[in-house]
């Protein structure tokens, strides 16, 4: 790290003297806003977190509290983010960069190297200090760690190594951490690595090797893949060494995922599901991201500026995401190339079921596990307590509420005791613009609530992030 501190040094001054300097092979280095060496750790800590904002591998989230002179303590908002455990639960995590510094001129990253930007790097004592400093606060419960491409891919794995190895062996740091890796790393830096970290994830960056030949020419499919692969079988072999030697170190034991930019690039929806099944059926992935394409950089490759962020697309996608992990489903049961994109209006499981009306309404207390899965309005939890529930008495709509079944949606597509709750037609343009009305005209239930479409408002009440909500709740 010390070599290009002085570089970045000599350069400062060379450049504000009226001299050029030159590295390499003769090519001239841009002097960068900010020198790295007299920037203090929260001036970085500003750059570098928000340079972070655009990896949607945990949600971004914060506040400014300053202290008021009587109470402990005070909130910092620069880095902070919320992400969300298996089992539910909200935990804060240190989200940086390591350097917004790269060498790429990836078009759509607004740390690309033609952008004038503030830059910064961080040494690895300081994300050491800044990680320790946060958590003794107890701010954070664990640190995410990405970084633009510093020198080289091996020099900039190289420094992330190093980092947590400090963390894990001088610091004493055992909390989460979740690190990105660099394709095109020696692999061995890779395998270090992996043994340091709970989670790591190598971004797939755009969904197909075409829209990555466009977009960011630096970069290639088959670097990606290799330690995409490398983590999987990694973690099979961690895990058969587990199964023979109870002490056998841990690789990557929170698992892998991946982030691929959605819009700006042509494909359509069935294309990115595709290539999200393939993921996770070959490679094992815990999770892909998806995240909708900000327009920050001008570029006739890319959408204009103007063009909106598909936020309601990158929900639907989310939504679909859920189907294909948790109910059985696959990108060819939810569109197919005559129907390639979802519809926005409609929840992807709403939207099958609506196509595959054949199939209901179900008898909830005979139908089996898997076909309780997709009914709208079903989801895996309230699929799990149906099934244990009616071994003792036969259940009724209320019952079903009682056991979580979001009845506004599946009242269409169930009987109790081969009864609907109300007089419904199975037909598809009637559910549907009942579905898509703000107050249906229904009878009141005993809490005097109606039935309406599902809004984000009412994703947001659960107890699951919005970008993790499914098609079944």
């Amino acid at each position: 790290m010390c070599d290009i501190i002085i570089q970045t040094n000599v350069l400062a001054v060379k450049m504000l003297t009226g001299k050029i300097c030159r590295f390499g092979k003769g090519a001239v280095v841009k002097m960068i806003s900010y020198v790295t060496e007299s920037m203090s750790i929260m001036d970085k800590l500003g750059i570098l977190s928000d340079a972070a904002k655009y990896d949607v591998a945990c949600t971004s989230s914060g506040v400014d509290r300053k202290g008021n002179g009587k109470d402990m303590g005070n909130c910092a908002a620069g880095g902070i983010c919320h992400s969300f455990s298996a089992d539910g639960r909200c935990i804060s995590l240190l989200k940086i960069l390591f350097t917004n510094q790269c060498i790429y001129d990836c078009k759509y990253c607004i740390n690309r190297k033609s952008n004038d930007v503030p830059r910064a790097a961080f040494t690895p004592d300081e994300v050491c200090e800044l990680t320790m400093n946060f958590y003794k606060r107890n701010y954070i419960e664990g640190l995410f760690l990405s970084s633009g491409i510093l020198h080289s891919p091996d020099y900039t794995m190289e420094l992330i190594y190093q980092t947590l190895y400090k963390l894990r062996y001088q610091y004493h740091f055992q909390g989460y951490i979740h690190v990105k890796g660099i394709p095109g790393a020696d692999p061995m830096l890779i395998q270090k690595t992996g043994y340091l970290a709970d989670r790591m994830s190598i971004n797939l960056e755009l969904p197909t090797a075409d829209g990555l030949r466009k977009l960011a020419p630096n970069k290639h499919r088959k670097n990606i893949l290799a330690p995409m692969r490398q983590i999987q079988l990694g973690i099979q072999q961690g895990k058969d060494e587990l199964m023979i030697y109870r002490k056998a170190p841990n690789f990557v034991p929170a698992g892998q995922s991946t982030q691929m930019i959605i819009g700006a690039t042509p494909e359509t929806d069935y294309q990115i599901m595709s290539v999200a099944q393939g993921l996770y059926d070959n490679f094992s992935l815990k999770r892909v991201f998806y995240s909708a394409y900000v327009g920050i950089n001008e570029d006739k490759e890319l959408p204009a500026l103007t063009t909106a962020t598909p936020l309601l697309r990158e929900h639907r996608l989310y939504q679909a995401d859920w189907l294909l992990r948790f109910y059985h489903f696959k990108a060819e049961e939810l569109l197919s190339e005559k129907r390639p994109n979802f519809n926005v209006l409609l929840d992807p499981k709403c939207d099958w079921a609506l196509q595959h009306l054949e199939q209901f309404p179900v008898e909830v207390n005979r139908a089996d596990y898997q076909t309780l899965l997709r009914v709208p309005g079903i989801g895996v939890k309230s699929a799990q307590r149906i099934c244990g529930a009616r071994r003792s008495a036969r259940l009724t709509f209320e019952d079903l509420k009682k056991l979580g079944v979001v009845l506004k949606r599946a009242l269409y597509f169930i009987t109790c005791s081969g009864k609907m709750m109300y007089r419904t037609k199975i037909e598809e343009d009637y559910i549907t613009r009942n579905l898509l009305y703000q107050h249906e005209r229904l009878p009141f239930d005993r809490d005097g609530m109606t039935y309406k479409q599902l809004t984000l408002f009412d994703d947001a009440q659960e107890n699951v992030p919005l970008f993790a909500t499914g098609g079944g709740r």
